[in-house]
């Protein structure tokens, strides 16, 4: 049966907190500007940033000194609102060490680029039991990841990143949030074997909301919902769901296990 995670009070948790007690970013803005992106969409209600500037990402100097008190039995996810990205590689990894030496474990979520993922198996290739790295894959089609995500890397760099860090001995885990394949079954089955500690699977959030204020909302986009709305009905997530309840390694967002618990 489904991990139902709830917090000390018994409420279901959602979002980053199915993943970490805390979280930690450096930049402000990403440059692989996904359309569905909830942090770009946070930014522009507040006024942080347009829809045309959000790539555009900036170095947040008092977030990468900031110092951190022991977290002793905390996991932190880092990034959460941005992604790692070459340009800004060596910052990563220094505001990793840190997060490295105070927490007990250290969540790395990324659409990973290899040369990224290449460092970070290199640099804490020592201290790698308190890592665990989880790459963002919606789905196996190149073109399916370039429409939603432009600027992120390709399925075949992702993949080889995923081998990458599985060969080098680190704890590998995929998030499948959104759901962007008509097929998820071949993408978990696809990944799985390089995958030694969870695959999440997971919808779109909010999707007609946020692709509205991220200035990604038009005919085609219509069009593309539509189809893959049709692909992720309460009927089609349960038959998702029962071809892998027994599975540990397959764990559901709260967007699934709001269908799948009532």
């Amino acid at each position: 049966m489904t991990e139902v995670i709830k917090d000390e009070q018994g409420e279901l948790l959602f979002g980053t907190k199915e993943w970490s007690d805390l979280s930690g970013n450096i930049l402000k803005g990403c440059s692989h500007n996904c359309k569905y992106c909830y942090a770009k969409e946070i930014s522009i209600r507040f006024k942080r940033s347009t829809p045309e500037t959000w790539k555009d990402e900036v170095l947040n100097a008092i977030n990468l000194n900031k110092e951190f008190r022991s977290g002793r039995n905390k996991i932190i996810m880092f990034p959460t609102t941005h992604d790692i990205t070459p340009q800004y590689l060596p910052e990563s990894l220094i505001f990793i060490r840190k997060l490295v030496s105070s927490f007990e474990k250290v969540l790395i979520v990324s659409k990973p680029h290899l040369e990224c993922i290449q460092a970070i198996c290199t640099e804490f290739n020592d201290v790698k039991s308190k890592i665990i790295l989880r790459f963002s894959i919606g789905s196996l089609n190149n073109i399916v990841l370039k429409f939603w995500e432009p600027n992120a890397p390709s399925f075949d760099e992702r993949f080889k990143s995923l081998k990458y860090a599985y060969h080098h001995g680190f704890e590998t885990s995929v998030s499948c949030e959104p759901m962007l394949d008509h097929d998820m079954t071949q993408v978990v089955n696809y990944l799985i074997p390089y995958i030694t500690e969870s695959i999440w699977l997971g919808k779109l959030n909010s999707p007609i909301r946020r692709l509205k204020i991220n200035g990604a909302m038009d005919i085609e986009m219509n069009q593309i919902l539509e189809d893959l709305f049709l692909t992720q009905t309460d009927e089609k997530i349960w038959d998702l769901y029962n071809q892998y309840k027994d599975n540990p390694k397959v764990k559901w967002k709260e967007s699934i296990k709001k269908i799948i618990q009532n």
